[in-house]
């Protein structure tokens, strides 16, 4: 590349980041000269997509929107230029940098992925039969699984080798896509299959599917939609040291506005195009619940520069949460997923999982906008989520802090919740936190050492409400529970998990007085599940008539309509709670 392309590019990532008189218009030069340039290899073209989506998220003025919209509109066409001159477009699909128009993807997805994918795009994903290894796997998984769909095929399968397999598909297929056809298949399979099990049949298969991104506005490169009102930043972002997490919540609760079941869809279409061009895979995002999206309203006193109506801004930032439909949520705990609108632009993705006061909260901003305003996000997100769900307590996995996670410990994630108000949930960390900070304190140059910043990933951190009981959920985890119950089974039942089922139904029944026998299939599949836990608990038939009644209604509830008032009325039963805590704590 010459040059001066990639003195232009230095140039334009330091003005994304200036503000204030003149910089936009330094900005619209920088736009304006790149514009004009040939580009010839992949990492300069990929700096400059970056940099326009940056802008087109966190813009200095009203004038440069259209430039940047207009140069991501046509980017597909550089992209093009650089495969024709026979450039690796490898560095194209980087976990980071996929996504973007006019490139190629590929990915093994979960059933339900594949199938909404192959949907929404129909001309533009198939199966990637040349990278399918027939090999012994592979075979095995489709002679299990065709037989089903394709009649004669097990005369073959079952005893025949080199058996050619995409023959038999074409032959049963016509003129139908493969793709397309097999999941037809799939989903006419018999009504005593679940849907669970339809996917996991299909998985079973691990078939590679290859989508052309193209020009669509499924790209990270179109994937932005025109706000409302724009919120033009004529000031510096706000940096973590200018953010109080307990100022942010704090504040008046957000509004947030539940949407139609038709809205919903669309946003949940929104995050999954977001997920699927950056090689992610969320249980929330893939399997949301369009009945329970709802948009947070995160306006408060503040002029906002850019913005119009009431004098109140949400700096650019719309939030969406929801939940899962009955039939997939988790035995025990409260889901909830979300995204981030900046803009219009899809910035974050967000999940918490949840039960009494208590949620795990992952938030993962897009490598791309990890320099604007994270902690002030972050901040709202807590907010919206403590509002949503009622919870007092957060906590975040280690994983988000760096337990085998390097990218984490190479930005040092830990301090971020550190300098937010988070504290480790284990004592001894906590105090190697403390040691830490004072070693800071006395040299500002000093750096936390890799080794230490591993130590520190090896527990949740915790951020507690005013009013919360404080170190309550140090060390709960759901699987501590779950272990409980696998070791019960196999003292006590001899690992029949069937026979273990019907015996905690049935002593959890008699101990609550629940006649369950008109139950729906999804109420009694709660109570199964929340029997195998409330069968540990002792004295569980002299709970007051109040906390039986309750009880049974936060079962109900776990299968019902609305998960969040599941997750509530679990906030509603202190003796329930009370043995949920001693019985999932590490000892």
């Amino acid at each position: 590349m010459p040059e001066n392309v990639d003195a232009l590019l230095a140039r334009l990532e330091a003005a994304k980041s200036r503000f204030g008189r003149g910089a936009a218009a330094e900005t619209r030069v920088l736009l304006d000269q790149l514009a004009r340039c040939n580009f010839l290899d992949a990492q300069s073209l990929i700096r400059f997509h970056e940099g326009l989506l940056f802008l087109r998220a966190f813009p200095q003025s009203a004038a440069l929107v259209p430039r940047i919209e207009k140069l991501l509109t046509s980017f597909h066409e550089r992209v093009e230029i650089v495969r024709a001159a026979g450039v690796d477009m490898a560095e194209f699909d980087d976990f980071d940098t996929s996504g973007i128009a006019g490139t190629i993807m590929q990915d093994t997805l979960n059933f339900e992925a594949a199938r909404w994918l192959a949907r929404r795009i129909p001309r533009h994903v198939e199966i990637a039969w040349d990278d399918y290894a027939e090999d012994y796997p592979a075979e095995r998984s489709m002679g299990s699984t065709w037989p089903r769909f394709i009649p004669l095929l097990a005369e073959d399968a079952d005893v025949e080798a080199n058996i050619p397999w995409r023959r038999w598909l074409d032959a049963a297929r016509g003129r139908e896509r493969d793709l397309e056809w097999l999941i037809r298949r799939f989903e006419q399979l018999p009504a005593n299959k679940t849907e669970r099990e339809r996917a996991e049949l299909y998985d079973s298969l691990r078939l590679p599917l290859r989508w052309n991104l193209a020009n669509l506005k499924l790209s990270r490169t179109r994937n932005w939609t025109r706000p409302r009102s724009f919120y033009y930043h004529a000031e510096p972002l706000i940096v973590r040291s200018g953010v109080s997490l307990a100022t942010e919540l704090a504040r008046p609760a957000p509004r947030l506005s539940k949407l139609s079941r038709r809205e919903g869809e669309s946003v949940l279409h929104t995050i999954r195009e977001v997920m699927a061009v950056r090689y992610r895979e969320l249980y929330g995002t893939t399997l949301g619940d369009s009945n329970s999206v709802v948009r947070a309203d995160l306006r408060f006193g503040e002029t906002g520069s850019g913005e119009t109506g009431s004098g109140e801004t949400s700096r650019g930032v719309v939030m969406y949460f929801w939940n899962l439909p009955p039939e997939r949520r988790l035995p025990l705990r409260a889901y909830v997923a979300g995204f981030t609108l900046k803009n219009g632009v899809p910035i974050n993705y967000i999940e918490a999982i949840g039960l009494c006061e208590w949620i795990e909260v992952g938030f993962n901003t897009f490598y791309t906008y990890r320099q604007g305003e994270t902690a002030w996000i972050y901040a709202q997100a807590l907010r919206c989520l403590c509002s949503f769900t009622g919870a007092t307590t957060i906590s975040v996995y280690p994983y988000q802090i760096g337990q085998n996670n390097d990218e984490a410990l190479d930005s040092g994630a830990f301090w971020f919740y550190r300098k937010l108000g988070f504290r480790s949930g284990r004592a001894v960390l906590e105090q190697l936190a403390v040691r830490e900070e004072h070693k800071i304190a006395d040299n500002p140059q000093y750096r936390t050492p890799k080794r230490t910043l591993k130590r520190l990933a090896e527990a949740h951190v915790f951020y507690e409400l005013p009013g919360s009981e404080h170190c309550a959920w140090d060390t709960l985890s759901t699987r501590n529970l779950g272990l409980r119950v696998n070791r019960r089974m196999a003292r006590e039942f001899g690992g029949d998990s069937q026979i273990m089922r019907r015996a905690a139904v049935a002593k959890v029944g008699r101990a609550l007085d629940i006649a369950s026998s008109r139950w729906n299939l999804a109420e009694q599949q709660a109570l199964e599940n929340w029997s195998l836990v409330l069968a540990l608990m002792p004295n569980l038939s002299r709970w007051s008539p109040d906390e039986k009644q309750d009880a049974g209604k936060i079962i109900r509830a776990q299968a019902g309509p609305n998960e969040m008032r599941y997750l509530h009325l679990t906030q509603q039963h202190p003796r329930l709670r009370q043995e949920l805590l001693r019985l999932g704590s590490k000892e």
